[in-house]
């Protein structure tokens, strides 16, 4: 068995499947793999993944595990960690193809249960690639003395990180190394990581709010115009002010801004950057916020979008003393091994509303143009409603 502990996923799963059972329990998604790459898949990939796929219905909350989330995040009702007690990943949920070297994944079911296949996938998509290519990272001690380096310089910037890298990995053995690492000599700096597994190894903050794809399902339940302001409505009945960082870049970043009233703006804690540039975006936030009243560097930005070392010092140099700011590193983090990472993703892409009578095609509308994901007439639609 490739990962042996149901937390081993991104925390903002968990937060969202709480959500999803409490308000849209008869809701169904259907997800599905996109190889921005182009990477070419050895022969007999599929029957790998199959099986280690295969293998995840072994895995369940343990009594450890419960009483962790239950300390740690005290919002997270005692009746939904019964239910991730009793969670088994049901395979038959995936399905897997291959046609020579293009690899096909599927994920179809009620979305409070496919919500946490996403990441896992993609974790097991990477560290299986490289095990069947036969390609060789490198040691342990080097893995150990990248991250001390990078750590090292990150505490110089003066700034906050946490590790964002469970889904491009390169494999679960350099995951544990990377955070045992930035844990052991991040001193002040390293705050978490989203990975709930291994913030529970090392007795670090399991971090994250939402995903893009709660306001992609919202937009198929109510429409384009009110995805964001019923996203973030909903996350607020639920959370009460917990979870406070709100995701921009749905539906681009001056339509979520638009709706970002005061209300929001004051009781969100932040907001996070995934797309287009940073510093442009440090600017929007910041007229926004002082528009409304509201003293920038009382609120934060989580900045996500690939990240490295120099990006990371530029935008520190760009928002110091302006707004408050935090860094979330992923893929620099954990696959920086001397092999290529891969550019993969697993969207959702149909959604259907509990009692609709049919499914509907959701999108992204990222700040990146390269970045739409979903049905092209659905997204030329969304542009067409949202004024793009």
């Amino acid at each position: 068995m490739i990962l042996n502990a149901i937390l081993d996923n991104d925390f903002y799963k968990f937060t969202m499947q709480h959500c999803v059972i409490k308000l849209f329990p008869k809701a169904r998604a259907r997800y599905k793999f996109i190889n921005r790459g182009q990477h070419v898949f050895p022969p007999g990939f599929d029957a790998l993944l199959r099986r280690a796929v295969d293998d995840m219905r072994y895995l369940q909350l343990s009594r450890e595990e419960k009483d962790f989330l239950a300390v740690t995040c005290p919002y997270l009702d005692p009746t939904y960690l019964d239910f991730l007690q009793g969670y088994r990943y049901h395979p038959s949920e995936v399905h897997i193809s291959q046609q020579g070297g293009e690899l096909e994944i599927h994920v179809d079911g009620y979305w409070y249960r496919t919500i946490l296949w996403e990441v896992p996938l993609m974790s097991l998509v990477c560290e299986l690639y490289y095990q069947a290519t036969g390609q060789q990272r490198v040691t342990d001690e080097e893995v150990i003395q990248i991250t001390c380096r990078k750590i090292e310089r990150y505490k110089d910037l003066n700034i906050t990180i946490a590790d964002f890298g469970t889904r491009r990995r390169h494999s679960l053995a350099v995951h544990k190394l990377v955070v045992q690492t930035l844990r052991q000599y991040g001193d002040k700096t390293f705050i978490g990581t989203s990975n709930v597994h291994l913030a529970m190894l090392n007795g670090v903050k399991p971090v994250g709010t939402h995903a893009h794809e709660w306001f992609m399902f919202h937009a198929a339940k109510y429409g384009f115009k009110m995805a964001n302001m019923l996203g973030l409505e909903y996350w607020v009945q639920v959370y009460r002010g917990d979870l406070g960082i709100a995701l921009s870049d749905t539906y681009t970043t001056p339509v979520f801004f638009e709706q970002f009233d005061k209300k929001f703006a004051k009781l969100f804690d932040g907001v996070r950057h995934d797309s287009g540039d940073p510093l442009q975006f440090a600017d929007q936030a910041i007229r926004h916020y002082q528009g409304k009243g509201i003293d920038p560097l009382s609120k934060t930005i989580i900045f996500s979008d690939g990240l490295d070392y120099n990006k990371v010092a530029a935008i520190a140099a760009y928002c110091r003393g302006r707004i408050g700011m935090s860094f979330g590193i992923g893929t620099n983090f954990t696959n920086d091994v001397g092999l290529t990472p891969l550019n993969i993703v697993i969207k959702m892409y149909e959604a259907r509303p509990e009692d609709a009578p049919r499914w509907t095609p959701v999108v992204k509308l990222s700040d990146e143009k390269g970045k739409y994901t979903g049905d092209e007439k659905m997204i030329m639609l969304a542009k067409e409603m949202l004024q793009l």
